[in-house]
């Protein structure tokens, strides 16, 4: 009987299994695993493997899956379980699919288990086309639930990864999209460690994330795939990332081709491996071979990134008897099962957020309206449901099929799609303003109007994936685009109230529909059946409990430069001017009081937590879900620093006239500052904490008519510096 290789040992560890694998491959078959398409070597036993697959709020690509709301949708619900759960099912059908798939020798792209999710790039300028895969623009925020996300898609088990999760795209990635393969962001370090590594290291930290995606562009000078700041420093000396890294999709290219770093590709390819880089999305990488003839790389230096990318197909049970591996007889069944549909319309209604509601023209009285018009390029579009990245629904819901399901049987309802989403007519041949007389004609025969704008993914999006006629994905403006703010205006003229109904994954500047619209609900891309999650809250079947995960702006102009990732100026934390609906804002069907904040003392040292706590009452007719927020100001900073930030995050459900009690604890780390050198220190001197349904500044408090809870509390001691 012959003594089995070692890689085939289960008792041993992954790293001795994949070590003893790796030795026994040939320098050329080496390279090829480094691929993302990586080919099989059969005299080993290794089947072929495709790394490429996305999940960003669904299984992507594959087919059929449960579809929930685009990125920053989830954001809005601000709720950290939630996000959890949704990833936990993502994973359980990803793990569905991919055993069906290798059932039917299917390896190919999309059908893996190592998914490219979630980003966690800030969304710091709403002009930036792929924002809505993020969870917006607050550091904190993105930390919670981006960790939740990571924990939900790589599962609890002590040995084996449900699936692995990628933190993407490393770092200081935010557009302008038409220049990410050649742009170089210059951040200080201050940015850099208080803004745009905080939620990478939560990752990497606390989630344990398996994989960690580099990004196109250059910061500070070093391309993001072959940076030795980025990649050796602070992700794995720093850090202790053991997981692997892999380059954007041809990102390694770039290197030699637009940032000029390189001048060829063997080149390129060294300078992404020596960085740390592991597996490359791309046709980079077989230039190893010269690179190592030339000198510029070792094989002792492919050897660790190949070993590191077979840990992580031994941590998936790739190698083992499937017996052994808790998830592989997940069934097939459990992939768009009824289920998960139900929980994805769930997640969907929590997803929303209410930003106007005057004189409670919401929610509508099914049985007193006789008519309804349903109006705008998304009322039934399919895209304005879906965002990017996504799968393949089994049954979608638009806005227009949700208010017919959900309106009485003898109530008429009118459609009119007004508009196109960006051209100025629907018809090819037909002269501009095609529809609308169509639009106003079913707005004058309605009892309310349902108006239906924004933008999908064909305008909003990554380079190459939306359309160049905004800016390669990005936007021009903030503006609604095409005709779509002239028919609203046109409509609005019938004197009819409307009740706006936004799908778009950022920020629009409506400024306009804020001084004349009753009703505006910001719908983000809901998910497949979104547009029954969108007539729900209409008819008051729930209770809006979604908040802002991003600013809305007045106007484009108060900008700074696209390209200027300093962030002055730039979201809640540092804006001057005042929002049109700030981050964190979102109304209710119900009014919540917040009592005094409770601290467990007044005066801590450097060293110690604090914790404080507050009594919420809904003192409305309705119940409702809450999400509490606390901010956190340092008064006396000897730097400068937000004016508060998010520090906590809470959801809880009240019934009408119950009361609950939320406790809050914060860290010194929580308390510090990050200085102009990029130190994390934290300072004696007064901080003020605020607890309410929104940020402490006066629009939001003037906008959501409830007082936010303040106290102040001392910290005492040295000046230290904190562990980044």
């Amino acid at each position: 009987m012959c003594e089995i290789p070692a890689y085939k040992n289960e008792e041993l560890s992954f790293e001795e299994r994949a070590k003893d694998l790796v030795s026994r491959m040939t320098l050329e078959e080496k390279v090829t695993q480094m691929i993302y398409n990586a080919p099989a070597i059969p005299r080993l036993g290794i089947p072929s493997y495709n790394w490429w697959n996305e999940a960003l709020h669904g299984v992507a690509r594959a087919g059929v899956a449960t579809m929930f709301p685009q990125a920053i949708g989830m954001a809005a619900t601000f709720d950290e379980d939630l996000v959890y759960k949704v990833a936990d099912v993502i994973s359980t059908e990803g793990r569905a699919k991919y055993h069906e798939f290798q059932r039917k020798g299917d390896h190919g792209i999309y059908k893996g288990l190592t998914f490219w999710s979630p980003n966690i790039n800030i969304f710091r300028d709403p002009r930036w086309g792929r924002g809505h895969e993020t969870y917006g623009e607050d550091p904190y925020l993105t930390g919670r639930l981006g960790v939740a996300f990571v924990k939900g898609i790589q599962g609890n088990d002590e040995k084996y990864l449900k699936a692995a999760a990628c933190a993407k795209h490393y770092a200081v990635h935010s557009g302008p999209e038409s220049e990410r393969h050649s742009f170089n962001a210059i951040v200080s370090q201050k940015d850099l460690r208080e803004t745009y590594l905080p939620a990478f290291k939560e990752c990497v930290k606390e989630a344990k994330v398996e994989a960690v995606m580099g990004a196109y562009n250059r910061t500070n000078g070093e391309p993001c795939c072959g940076s030795e700041t980025l990649l050796k420093k602070i992700l794995r000396e720093e850090w202790g990332f053991k997981g692997h890294v892999t380059s954007d999709c041809w990102a390694i290219r770039d290197f030699h081709l637009h940032h000029m770093v390189t001048k060829t590709a063997p080149e390129s390819a060294a300078l992404a491996l020596n960085s740390g880089c592991d597996v490359n999305c791309g046709n980079m990488f077989p230039n190893l071979l010269i690179a190592y003839k030339e000198g510029l790389v070792s094989e002792e230096a492919i050897d660790k990134a190949v070993i590191r990318l077979f840990i992580t197909r031994m941590k998936l049970g790739m190698f083992d008897n499937p017996e052994k591996v808790p998830y592989t007889s997940i069934p097939y069944e459990k992939n768009d099962c009824k289920e998960h549909r139900e929980f994805a319309l769930e997640v969907s209604k929590k997803s929303m957020v209410l930003l106007k509601n005057e004189n409670n023209l919401l929610p509508l009285d099914r049985n007193k309206i006789k008519s309804i018009a349903v109006i705008g390029p998304n009322a039934d579009s399919r895209e304005a449901l879906a965002g990017n990245y996504c799968g393949t629904a089994s049954r979608y819901v638009t806005v227009l099929e949700g208010i017919h399901e959900a309106v009485a049987d003898d109530t008429r309802v009118y459609y009119a799609q007004g508009c196109h989403l960006y051209k100025d007519k629907v018809e090819g041949l037909a002269d501009p303003k095609d529809r609308f007389a169509e639009a106003v004609s079913a707005a004058e025969r309605a009892d309310v109007v349902v108006m239906c704008l924004g933008l999908d993914a064909s305008i909003e999006g990554e380079e190459g994936d939306a359309s160049n006629e905004y800016s390669s994905g990005d936007k021009k403006d903030l503006n609604l685009p095409g005709l779509q703010q002239e028919l609203l205006e046109a409509v609005h003229k019938t004197g009819k109230p409307i009740i706006l109904v936004i799908l778009s994954g950022s920020a629009l500047a409506v400024s306009w529909a804020d001084e004349n619209i009753p009703a505006i609900i910001q719908a983000w891309y809901p998910g497949a059946e979104g547009g029954k999650a969108v007539a729900s809250l209409i008819f008051g079947e729930y209770s809006p409990s979604g908040r802002l995960p991003v600013t809305f702006y007045r106007t484009t102009e108060e900008l700074p430069d696209f390209r200027d990732y300093s962030m002055k100026n730039r979201t809640y934390r540092y804006m001057q001017n005042e929002a049109l609906y700030p981050f964190g804002y979102g109304l209710s069907y119900t009014k919540f009081e917040y009592g005094e904040i409770r601290l467990d003392k007044d005066r801590i040292n450097v060293s110690e937590d604090i914790e404080c706590s507050v009594k919420v009452k809904n003192i409305g007719q309705r119940e409702s879900e809450e999400t509490v927020q606390l901010y956190l100001k340092d008064v006396q900073a000897r730097v400068e620093v937000p004016k508060w930030q998010l520090r906590g995050i809470k959801k809880i459900h009240l019934n009408p006239g119950e009361e609950k009690e939320v406790t809050f604890a914060l860290t010194p780390r929580q308390m510090a500052l990050i200085d102009n050198e990029g130190k994390c220190i934290l300072e004696p001197g007064i901080f003020e904490i605020y607890i309410g349904g929104s940020q402490p500044d006066e629009r939001s408090q003037r906008l959501t008519g409830t007082k936010v809870s303040k106290s102040t509390f001392e910290v005492i001691g040295d000046v230290v510096q904190l562990e980044y």
